[in-house]
């Protein structure tokens, strides 16, 4: 007879502090360890690897079906893939796919000499013995000389520069840790900007590097901008022009702007527009003028226009006005023309301006789709590369011509195995929250599926950062459509799916309505007949791991499964730990506990991993990054030693944790998909499809 597995069970450790005169306990704090980022106490990774163990065990009666979603799965990528090349400097540039390989290849070639194409950067090669590889800055100097670009091999968001001379094809002495993931050139070829880390992974200076100046590991390299308030990040870029290199910093509501000549990155740098809390704004150079997009006068922002040699707030002149319909999302600046990108009433819009005041909108084939610009990489072009794709529609790349306002089809996304949108349908509905709030929701199914109790209903959301999630395409998601499963977008408060009053909606002491949407969504899908309770199965990650977390708390009875993905359950403690990665810069978001006892408070009675009680829960795999730095391993991992005591049943819990990545887990092309497979398989045999079962 077979020894039915036991899960791992954490030790209790009484840890208690006291906030606004509340005790807060926390029995699992043991498992944050002390010298982090380093993970090295023995009794942690036991723990960690026990889990894993005890998730391996669970699922391997379950390899048969993942090894069957893994080949669907990647049958829906090409082998070989390439990108559709883009013109900078006189020469293409594309990323190629060579048959099964995980990384891609960069190549250039002149732009009338596509059979002299040399490669840039193989990064197979470089990932080679790598567990994690992921490529950050790729930028050529404007002589074409050399090749700046960052690598992270472990997920931690912790770059390394390096710089390559392209007739030789090897690197130069330069080997620079610890940055941010953007480099950008200055005119002189020579020049380079970048950020650099603190031991709180926040990008907190932006420095000068010069080849052949300052010393090759970067300890020499000249200070331009220190960022004082440890909640901003900073940033550097260049604009669209190569006429001017940018700082930004910022914290997810309020940011500033300076610039420096490219053509000599050693003068000062000048301030666009003092910091003012509550206001962004983002800038760009375009003849004798900068644009500026900012929400200082309209939440949903406003494009305006101001003199080179003032560009004080008190010159912005407004070019677009946003409105509550009307919100502006982007924009990018040619010699001729502005590319604004905006939503209207929750539809991506991409508008063209004209020097003259006129105006044209580009009209897309879908009622509901996702569209968004591509590559544009010069200041002069008679192009827009543009995205394109719906839920039924595989992701098109279109060049559109300024001329004609023609839209050409650049290239399709290959799906090998086959796809037939004929079979699917996609809707999107709006339902009514528990406070009166009408919630957009996307749905896509095969229209041979009825949508009536017996189907299965998944439910995805992210609902945080006023980041919105179009209503796009995913090979992927066939696994499920092709199985019965009606798929469902959920475009809740705390996105910025409607504008930027639906985010606003959806933080600090809104934010429960984030949570509310979400079960809201669902109780209106089953009350118009589609699915019912224990037939949903819902999935989200970081922030929307924290989502999955509230929303089991809040009706576990609804849930047939839940998949939280590096789920940030824990936000109580985090918040109140201010050396903690990110930590201050979100307090915007979320509030700041260790001042205001209102936001201890009300962070307390939604913080997933406090709000945890004794009773059912549904089958629920959670998953870890040893290395992330945004939601901290241990995060998950309290999460689930926490619930292994509260849960009642035998439903699974199971905790997977990366051992050697970070946020977004494994970072091959395939590898990734492999973790997809594991996930569909733990969702269709919570929901008994394909007779499927966990091992004991």
């Amino acid at each position: 007879m077979a020894t039915k597995s036991i899960p791992p069970r954490a030790e209790r450790r009484e840890h208690k502090s006291t906030h606004h005169g509340f005790e807060l306990s926390d029995p699992y704090h043991w498992l944050r360890d002390p010298n982090y980022p380093k993970v090295e106490e023995p009794e942690i990774l036991d723990y960690l690897k026990a889990e894993n163990r005890y998730f391996e065990g669970r699922m391997a009666p379950l390899e048969p079906l993942i090894d069957t979603l893994f080949a669907e799965l990647k049958g829906r990528q090409p082998e070989e893939d390439a990108s559709v090349p883009y013109r900078r400097r006189g020469h293409m540039i594309q990323w190629r796919f060579a048959p099964g390989a995980q990384y891609r290849t960069w190549w250039r070639w002149p732009e009338d000499r596509p059979d002299e194409a040399v490669l840039l950067l193989d990064e197979p090669a470089l990932a080679e013995g790598c567990e994690y590889f992921r490529l950050g800055a790729l930028t050529l100097s404007p002589d074409g000389r050399y090749l700046a670009y960052a690598t992270d091999i472990d997920g931690s968001e912790r770059f390394t520069l390096r710089i390559r001379e392209l007739a030789t094809g090897t690197d130069l002495a330069e080997e620079i840790d610890g940055i941010g993931g953007a480099v950008v050139w200055a005119a002189d070829s020579r020049t380079l900007l970048y950020t650099r880390l603190s031991e709180q992974w926040r990008p907190y200076v932006a420095l000068r590097h010069t080849i052949g100046e300052q010393s090759p590991d970067g300890s020499e390299d000249i200070e331009i901008y220190r960022e004082a308030d440890d909640s901003f990040f900073v940033g550097v870029d260049l604009t669209q022009s190569d006429e001017y290199l940018l700082i930004a910093t910022g914290d997810h509501i309020t940011s500033e702007v300076r610039v420096l000549p490219a053509a000599d990155p050693t003068a000062e740098p000048q301030l666009i527009a003092e910091r003012r809390t509550g206001v962004e704004y983002d800038i760009e150079h375009q003849g004798d003028a900068w644009l500026v997009m900012t929400n200082d006068s309209e939440r949903n922002f406003r494009l305006a226009r101001a003199p080179l040699a003032d560009p004080s707030p008190a010159n912005w002149r407004t070019v677009t006005a946003g409105d509550k319909r009307r919100y502006l999302t982007g924009f990018l600046c040619l010699k001729d023309l502005i590319v604004i990108e905006e939503r209207i009433d929750g539809l991506d819009q991409i508008r063209l301006r004209f020097t003259d005041g006129s105006e044209r909108l580009i009209e897309f084939p879908e009622a509901t789709y996702s569209a968004g610009l591509g590559t544009n990489a010069e200041y002069e072009s008679d192009h827009l590369r543009l995205g394109y794709d719906s839920m039924v529609t595989p992701g098109t790349v279109y060049d559109y011509e300024i001329a004609t306002g023609e839209l050409v089809v650049r290239k399709v996304q290959e799906i090998p195995s086959g796809y037939d949108a004929s079979r699917y349908a996609c809707e999107r509905r709006m339902i009514r929250a528990r406070d009166g709030v009408e919630v957009p929701v996307s749905l896509v199914y095969r229209r041979d599926t009825p949508l009536d109790a017996q189907a299965r209903l998944h439910v995805y959301a992210y609902g945080a950062y006023g980041s919105a999630i179009p209503p796009g395409f995913s090979t992927s998601r066939l696994s499920l459509l092709d199985r019965g499963f009606v798929y469902a977008i959920a475009h809740i408060r705390g996105g910025d799916d409607l504008g930027y009053h639906w985010y606003e909606a959806g933080k600090l002491a809104a934010r429960e309505n984030t949570f509310n949407d979400f079960v809201d969504v669902v109780h209106g899908l089953l009350g118009s007949g589609v699915s019912a309770p224990g037939r949903v199965t819902i999935s989200g990650g970081s922030a929307g791991g924290e989502l999955m977390g509230a929303v089991v708390n809040q009706a576990p009875e609804l849930w047939g499964a839940v998949v939280a993905h590096v789920p940030f359950v824990d936000v109580l403690n985090t918040m109140l730990s201010a050396d903690l990665p990110l930590t201050p810069m979100e307090w915007p978001e979320w509030g700041n506990p260790i001042e205001d006892q209102a936001a201890f408070e009300l962070i307390r009675g939604y913080s997933p991993y406090d709000q945890l009680s004794a009773g059912e829960y549904p089958p629920m795999l959670v998953t870890a990054g040893l290395n992330d730095p945004r939601v901290t391993y241990w995060e998950p991992a309290k999460y689930v030693a926490k619930l292994r005591t509260l849960k009642t049943g035998d439903n699974p819990l199971l905790l997977k944790t990366n051992m050697g990545a970070g946020h977004g887990g494994k970072s091959g092309r395939f590898d990734s998909l492999r973790e997809t497979a594991e996930e569909f398989a733990f969702l269709l045999a919570a929901m008994g499809v394909d007779e499927a079962e966990f091992g004991d």
